[in-house]
Order: C-alpha cells, then structure tokens, then sequence
C-alpha cells in the first residue's frame, strides 16, 4: 500500500513536469519502476496504460484552455501511434540502451538551441509564424513514438524539443499538442504492450497508481502553461531538455554517481539563472509596452 502512495505522489509529480513543460512523465515513472526491480518492458507497460488516462485529461484541459494546436495533433497521431506500437512490440529484441547517448547528445544540442532561441530575445516578444510542415511532423512523430515504447519515455522530449526548436508553435501549443496528441502515442504503446506481454505481463496496481496521481495534476499543469510567459515557459522547457540528457550522458561517459550529481548540480543552478533572467525579460518587455501605450495616448 506505501509503494501505491508513492506511485501516487510520483504520478502527480510527473504529470504536473510534463504538463507545464511537454516532457518527464514517462522518464520519471519508468525510472522509478525500474529502480524497484519492475522489468523494463512491464515498467514501460505500466507507463503507457497510466498514460492512457493522465494524457486524456491533459489534453482536455488543454483544449479549454485555447493550448491546442489541432492540426499538429491530427497530423502527429498516426504516426505516433504506428511508433508506439512497433517500439512497444519489439522492445523485447531492441537495444535501447546503446542507442540512449547518442539520442541524448541530439536532444541535449537542440534544448540549448532553444534557450538560446528565447534568452536572446532582450527586450523583444518572441513571434511565432508558419505552422510546422507535414514532412517534418510525420517523421518526428515516428520516432517519438517508438523511443518513447522503448525507453519508457520520449515523445514529450522528441516533440517538445523539436517544435520549440523549429519556432513554429509558441511554447504554450506545443505543449498542449504534445500533451494532447499522447494519449494516441499512450494508446498505440498500450496495444503494442498487450500483444507482446499479454495482460499478465502488466502491472496493473502501479499502471493505477500512477494514473490516479497524474490525473489529478493534469487540469493545474495546463493552467499553469495558458498563464506563463512565452519566454519564460521555453527557458524552462529548454533547461529541462538540457538536464536530463547531460545526466543521461555523464552516466554513459562512466562517469560516477557523485560526478554525475555535481554535473547535474551545477546545469540545474545555470537552469535557475536562466529562468530567472527569462522573468526580468518579461516584465522589462511589459514596462515598455505600458510606456508605449501611455506614450500613445499622449
């Protein structure tokens, strides 16, 4: 009963990370699944089925909230599911773990691109044009899909990253797409989980404490992304990206666990410096907005 409440309490954590920032449910669940002794493919099992839920209700919320772009989501979900199932059925003879590093190290690079892309903006707003292109959503959500069976985590880092990079959605929509368009990806999995593992394979007590968790944070994270600051919300997005895959990094390097923490230490207090300049940013950019409005009426 103490493990479900701790499920639980991750659940709700998880949920509230990747609906305020498109990533890190499925990486922190299966993380912790693993670390109790739960075998990959049933941890990233149980992830999928609770995802079923929380990704559900993260995207209805988004939905009322206007953080849905659903052209992008209409075109990420078959091919997310098609990933999804495929990663999820043959989990059993891919090598995810020698692939991990270099999909890091990819990931790592576009997630400094994009606190680059919002860091640098001074004074100005950040702009949005032209919406992301069939031949780039199609591809991405593919792989997405079928990393994210894999390594029980990976369509939030795979298409949040790649569309706050391309500049072509502000950051608030491509969450609440990313977030949205999971529950296929969540769906696709799940299947893929059944015909491989069958349903005695599955974890079904940890799949319904996580779900219960996540649905709870699910409506506050989507309030959260519809009042945050464009500028603010990449930067954090992007510092995300740029922890979690130096971690995974530092770890393939060999490095040991206090080297990794200290790695991890030091990118997290260059993440909070990042956030809180993005904020000085945003309410300079509001203070000549007001001056020129007040000019204006001049």
């Amino acid at each position: 009963m103490d493990k479900l409440l701790v499920l639980g309490f991750v659940g709700f954590l998880a949920q509230l990370i990747d609906g305020s920032l498109g990533m890190a449910y499925g990486v922190t669940s299966s993380t912790l699944l693993l670390a109790a002794g739960v075998a990959p493919a049933a941890a990233s099992a149980a992830v999928h089925f609770s995802e079923i839920g929380t990704s559900l209700v993260s995207g209805f919320s988004h939905h009322k909230l206007g953080n849905v772009d659903w052209r992008t989501v209409s075109i990420l979900a078959v091919p997310g599911f098609v990933g999804a199932f495929a990663g999820a059925t043959f989990l059993a003879s891919l090598d995810g773990d020698s692939a991990k590093p270099w999909v890091a190290g990819l990931l790592l690079a576009l997630g400094l691109y994009v606190i680059y892309r919002f860091l640098v903006l001074g004074g100005r707003r950040p702009t949005f044009k032209h919406r992301p292109p069939v031949a780039m959503l199609a591809p991405m959500g593919l792989v997405g899909g079928a990393l994210d069976s894999i390594g029980g985590g990976g369509w939030g880092p795979v298409g949040t990253t790649t569309l706050l990079s391309s500049g072509r959605l502000e950051p608030r929509k491509v969450i609440g797409s990313i977030d949205t368009s999971e529950f296929v990806v969540a769906v696709g999995g799940s299947l893929g989980f059944l015909f491989a593992l069958g349903s005695q394979g599955i974890e079904w007590g940890y799949a319904g404490a996580l779900l219960v968790g996540g649905v709870i944070a699910a409506p506050i994270a989507a309030w959260l992304v519809r009042h945050l600051a464009a500028r603010v919300l990449g930067v954090a997005a992007g510092g995300l990206i740029v922890l979690t895959n130096s971690k995974t990094i530092a770890e393939a390097l060999g490095l040991a666990g206090n080297e990794v923490a200290l790695v991890a230490g030091s990118i997290a207090l260059l993440w909070i410096a990042g956030i809180i300049w993005a904020v000085r940013q945003e309410r300079r950019s509001r203070e000549i907005e007001d001056l020129e409005e007040e000019l204006a009426t001049v």
